[in-house]
């Protein structure tokens, strides 16, 4: 069960707002989760830009969250770039500000958080880190794009089952502006809907 705040957040998704195009660009997402869950098999994803700072771990932290919402079990969500910097200021105070809670575990220039989003499932560990850290899962996973950069850049990601492109505007074109804020929440709310409409989409029928 998702922590009441967060809750209340997945209740203001306009989820009917998707555009066409866009519902077209996650089926394969859609897909690719179906197949595992109708196996009973495990659901590695793997969430890729170029600094893992931004839309990588919006993408990680919610789809995870989502997981949870509609009770997919069995399903883990990483994230990386094709380098590691720190996660930026403003990811974390958009996802407090919608619910979740952050617990700092090591500081420094790329501080680590326990990312709680749950009553019951256990926190998500978030830093930055290259795609292929020993973190991250190394075979039977999706590799999923969320930035143009990240596609140019990695045309292979070894180990991947599948390369998935579902990019976002970057919310950093806004850092130091009047519109920051807002962006930032924009950025993460489409994220959030996109993934609540994925996940609606899938099957758990188990009998």
């Amino acid at each position: 069960m998702v922590l009441k705040n967060i809750n209340e957040t997945i209740q203001t998704l306009a989820v009917h707002s998707i555009a066409e195009e866009r519902k077209a660009r996650l089926q394969p997402l859609i897909e690719y989760i179906q197949t595992k869950v109708a196996l009973g098999a495990l659901v590695n994803l793997n969430f890729i830009c170029t600094h893992n700072a931004r839309r990588s771990h919006l993408a990680q932290i919610w789809t995870q969250t989502m997981a949870c919402y509609f009770k997919i079990d069995s399903l883990f969500c990483f994230s990386g770039g094709t380098e590691a910097t720190a996660l930026y200021p403003s990811v974390k105070d958009t996802l407090e500000r919608q619910g979740f809670e952050f617990e700092i575990t090591s500081a420094g220039e790329n501080p680590h958080y326990q990312i709680v989003f749950s009553v019951d499932e256990p926190a998500i560990i978030a830093f930055s880190k290259k795609y292929d850290a020993p973190f991250n899962p190394s075979s039977n996973f999706a590799a999923i794009i969320t930035c143009s950069q990240a596609d140019e850049n990695c045309p292979m990601i070894v180990g991947a089952e599948k390369k998935i492109l579902m990019r976002y505007e970057d919310p950093k074109i806004y850092d130091y502006s009047p519109q920051e804020t807002e962006k930032y929440t924009a950025c993460s709310l489409q994220i959030a809907c996109e993934m609540y409409f994925v996940f609606s989409e899938i099957n758990i029928d188990k009998s």
